[in-house]
C-alpha cells in the first residue's frame, strides 16, 4: 500500500461510515414510526372499544408514511454525500 492510496482508502471508509449512519437512521425512523402507529392504534382501540379495526388502519397507513420519509431522508443524505464529495475541503 502506497502513499497514493491512503487519501482513497480514508475517503472510502468515511462514505461507509457515512451510509451505515443513514441505513441507521432510515431503520430507527422506521421503527418509531411503526411502533407509534401500534401503540396509538391499541390506545384509541382501547377508548373507542374497536379492538383491532384502528391498529390495523394506523399500521396500513403508517406504510407510505414511513416510504415518503425513507426516501427524503436518503435523498437528503445522498446531497450532502454528492456536495462533500465535489468540495472535501469545506
Amino acid at each position: 500500500m502506497g502513499r497514493e492510496s491512503q487519501p482513497s482508502e480514508r475517503r472510502q471508509k468515511i462514505l461507509n461510515l457515512t451510509l451505515a449512519g443513514v441505513a441507521a437512521q432510515v431503520g430507527c425512523l422506521t421503527l418509531i414510526i411503526i411502533l407509534g402507529a401500534v401503540l396509538g392504534g391499541l390506545w384509541l382501540d382501547a377508548r373507542f372499544q374497536t379492538r383491532p379495526l384502528i391498529t390495523i388502519l394506523l399500521v396500513l397507513g403508517s406504510i407510505p408514511v414511513s416510504l415518503i420519509l425513507m426516501f427524503a431522508v436518503v435523498r437528503a443524505a445522498t446531497s450532502r454525500i454528492q456536495k462533500n464529495m465535489q468540495d472535501p475541503q469545506e
